[in-house]
């Protein structure tokens, strides 16, 4: 009997485009490539803006809520958190830690997720209920969708640092 993994791949491509494979748009690590320390803090004057840092530790918490949901775990870390919690270390309970110690949590966690997507099957994709209830195939999309918008944020803001250049090739 063969696999039936249609679906599943087009999620497990979603899943890499989002992260670390360039397709119509930089993925995610390569929007955090040569990010140092000091970048990654910047704010620009004046805006109400997330710095890099920031929005790294929104992501790798979503992608660990995700994780707990998976196997099982109460979801307390999220117990009275709000969206804009997120974005701080102390704010999901966890230690301000190095730039690169906080891009190899999110690298990380991504690959748990991207192991747990190796698995499925696509008669499993929308069956497995997590959390309260949500679709374990229709949570991992969102992350991947919810990478792509942030990746896009974090280029903004290196663009408005002079990090990123203003134009890129692609031939």
């Amino acid at each position: 009997m063969s696999s039936n993994r249609e679906k599943t791949n087009l999620l497990e491509k979603a899943w890499e485009f989002a992260y670390s494979k360039e397709d119509w748009s930089p993925p995610l690590q390569t929007a955090l490539e040569g990010v140092t320390e000091e970048q990654a803090d910047w704010r620009p004057q004046g805006a109400a803006a997330n710095t890099i840092r920031e929005t790294v530790h929104h992501l790798i918490f979503y992608k660990k809520a995700f994780l707990r949901a998976w196997r099982g775990e109460s979801d307390t870390a999220a117990d009275g958190v709000t969206n804009t919690d997120t974005f701080h270390a102390a704010g999901i309970g966890a230690e301000e830690a190095s730039w690169e110690e906080t891009r190899r949590r999110l690298g990380q966690a991504h690959a748990a997720i991207g192991a747990i997507v190796r698995e499925w099957e696509d008669d499993s994709l929308y069956e497995k209920r997590i959390g309260k209830g949500s679709e374990a195939g229709t949570w991992v999309n969102s992350l991947a969708v919810h990478d792509a918008y942030h990746a896009g944020q974090i280029i903004l803001v290196r663009k408005l640092q002079g990090s990123w250049a203003p134009t890129r090739s692609f031939s």
